[in-house]
């Protein structure tokens, strides 16, 4: 598989990652494993995943993983803080003291002593831009993050926060930014992929596969084992079954038979 450079650093990862948001809940450790072992056999080497997936569940069977399945330094995990669900409440945080506090729970689930990524997993309207850079800069200097990022940043919070961390030689640089992108949300086209290249971050996109629409699972209607059945999951499978959609699942599909 193809490996390219995440932004301007040194830390390679292949082309496609292996998100793993359902792991522990709705996918069993057996089935991760084998998920793990398919993705690592084709070439992969960068996993993905954040302290909300699966409430820390994600995390906890990429740690069983580790040493296992692949060693530690032949895989580059990437993680992410600041949302959590309190009660089924979603609740941003990305203040220094929970994002620091956020990452020590992370690394103790995953059993390792650093993460390659670590990534702000969103925009936090209520907490000072300098506050939360702060807990990347921490988690840099003491090792505990090889390489820090942002997640679902829009194009002016981006180039405000790389900035920021490019103009002080003792602050953590950005490596990264993760945004939705797929050919049924091309959103980030409009200002977020151009400004990512020009503040020289490389850009993750999750979703790429339209939260699994694109595999035409849904053409004839909703499989009762897949997302869009899942009470937790439907909502966000439902922008995605319009017409307009539909049409672009159809070209795709006729597409691959043609290949």
């Amino acid at each position: 598989m193809e490996l390219r450079r995440a932004g301007k650093s040194g830390l390679s990862l292949s082309r496609l990652g292996l998100g793993t948001m359902t792991w522990g809940r709705d996918t069993d450790t057996h089935e991760a494993a084998d998920q793990c072992r398919a993705f690592l056999d084709a070439g992969g080497n960068f996993i993905d995943t954040a302290a909300t997936y699966g409430d820390g569940d994600s995390e906890r069977v990429i740690g069983g993983l580790i040493g296992t399945l692949f060693n530690r330094d032949d895989v580059a995990i990437a993680t992410k803080a600041g949302i959590s669900f309190h009660d089924g409440v979603r609740t941003i945080n990305a203040s220094r003291h929970n994002l620091i506090s956020e990452l020590d729970k992370s690394l103790s689930r995953l059993g390792t002593d650093f993460v390659d990524i670590w990534q702000v997993h969103t925009w936090d309207d209520s907490t000072p831009l300098d506050d939360t850079l702060s807990a990347l800069d921490y988690a840099y200097t003491t090792g505990r993050a090889r390489y820090v990022g942002i997640s679902n940043y829009s194009g002016w919070q981006i180039a405000r926060a790389a900035t920021k961390q490019q103009g002080n030689s003792m602050k953590a640089p950005l490596t990264t930014v993760q945004g939705e992108y797929s050919l049924l949300n091309r959103e980030v086209e409009l200002e977020i992929l151009d400004s990512a290249q020009e503040c020289g971050l490389g850009f993750l996109a999750w979703a790429p596969l339209a939260r699994g629409v694109l595999t035409g699972k849904y053409r004839k209607g909703i499989p009762s084992d897949s997302r869009g059945a899942a009470p937790h999951f439907a909502r966000h499978i439902e922008p995605y079954l319009d017409s307009r959609s539909s049409r672009i699942v159809e070209a795709v599909a006729v597409a691959a038979e043609g290949l």
